[in-house]
Parts: C-alpha cells; structure tokens; sequence
C-alpha cells in the first residue's frame, strides 16, 4: 500500500525538523496541534501541554483519487472543529503546531488569521507545508503548494514576525522523488508497469540526481519539497 510518507526524503527531513524545534520550547508550554491527524508529533511534545485539533472527516480512503493512506487513525482528538473556527478563548496557548495541513483548507490565509487570534502575546507558530506536491487526501486537498513570500506576507500580515523560513531540499531531491514515483504512477493510472531494461535507467536517473543534489541547496530558490517557517506573534 502506498503510503504518503513512505521513506521518502523530504519527510525525514521535516521530521528532524520538527523534533528539534519542539525541543527547544520551554517545559509546561501549552500547544495546539492544528489538523492535527493522526498525532505523530504527539511523542515530541512530552515536555509540553499538548492538545490536538482536526476536523475529523479524514478516514484514509477519500474519494480514491491520488495518493491516499488507506488505513487512518486519529485516535481520540481533543477539539472536533472547522481550523479558521477553533472553539478556544483568544490567547489560549503559548504555541501552535501546523504541519502539512495548509494545502488541504480551502482559506489559509484565514486560518493563519485564526492562530494570530488564540496564540498569547510572544507565542511560537511552527508551521510547515509543501511548496510542491501531487494530489493526496484528496478530496480536502485544495492547493499543490506555498512558496516563502506567501509566508512573508500573510505571516507578517497578521501580526507575526519571521524567526525562520527554510526550504526542505531541493530541486534535485524533489525530482528524484517524483522520478521514483514512477513505477507506482504507471501501475495505477495505466495499468502497466516499467519494461525490464528501463528500470536501470530510472534507477540511473535518480543517482544522478542524488549526486547534483550534494551541489548545494540553492536551487530551493526553483523549486523544493517544501518550506519550515518558525514565527512569534508580536
């Protein structure tokens, strides 16, 4: 079954990311988890008050279309609820937690509006999503990316300031990606599968890209998995 983050590059990289800036929140702090699924970065916020948010219509099969988990499992989430609409007085917590939530709502400028509203004077948002992506969860899946100046102007814009925007890889690790997607591609929308001799050439391909993408991280500025942004509400 093909999962969303199956081992691929750009999840690890997000992962390692995160990890590390839950950890240098301070112990007790509160944090929303927004869109929150199946709490994976539950176990990283140990030192933290962690409360998840969903809008809990996801079960893992959508409409059949795209990438879809198949099997999906929330468990118990806290707050039921429509994100630009979050049941919670203004300034409830000291952190908010968003990750890979913003190309599955129909308004993310108006959810970031609504983190500005329950985040405390000096709050942390942490936030990441793709700049580039195919269609999966589909159908709540709305946008195929951001790229870093939507971040400096709706961030900004609702009170915000930028501590940190930073691409996840490249534009070489991202083609490599997609490049490796391809007998997986083939097999669902064309019922057919790699001739025997062109699997060393797309195994060939994805080396060379491997080895470009040791280059530098530059061509991020093109194209790459996606952005981490770290933000203080003014």
């Amino acid at each position: 079954k093909e999962k969303i983050r199956s081992g691929m590059e750009g999840d690890v990289n997000r992962v390692e990311w995160v990890k590390k800036t839950l950890k240098e929140l301070p112990n007790g702090f509160k944090i929303l988890d927004v869109g929150a699924g199946e709490q994976r970065f539950k176990n990283f916020c140990l030192h933290l008050e962690y409360v998840s948010q969903d809008f809990g219509k996801y079960e893992g099969k959508g409409d059949n279309k795209g990438l879809q988990t198949r099997e999906w499992n929330q468990g118990e989430i806290n707050i039921i609820s429509d994100i630009l609409k979050i049941p919670v007085p203004d300034g409830s917590f000291d952190a908010i937690l968003c990750t890979e939530v913003f190309e599955h709502i129909p308004e993310p400028t108006l959810a970031i509006k609504e983190f500005s509203r329950i985040l405390k004077k000096g709050g942390h948002l942490i936030l990441t999503a793709p700049f580039a992506s195919g269609v999966h969860f589909s159908p709540f899946y709305f946008y195929s990316g951001f790229s870093k100046y939507f971040y400096e102007e709706f961030i900004i814009r609702n009170g915000f300031e930028v501590v940190e925007i930073k691409s996840n890889g490249n534009f070489y690790q991202y083609l490599a990606q997609e490049i490796s997607r391809l007998p997986f591609i083939l097999r669902t929308y064309e019922k057919e599968r790699l001739r025997f001799w062109e699997y060393p050439i797309l195994l060939l391909n994805i080396l060379i890209l491997k080895r470009l993408s040791k280059k530098g991280n530059s061509s991020a500025e093109f194209l790459c998995f996606g952005f981490f942004v770290r933000a203080i509400k003014k």
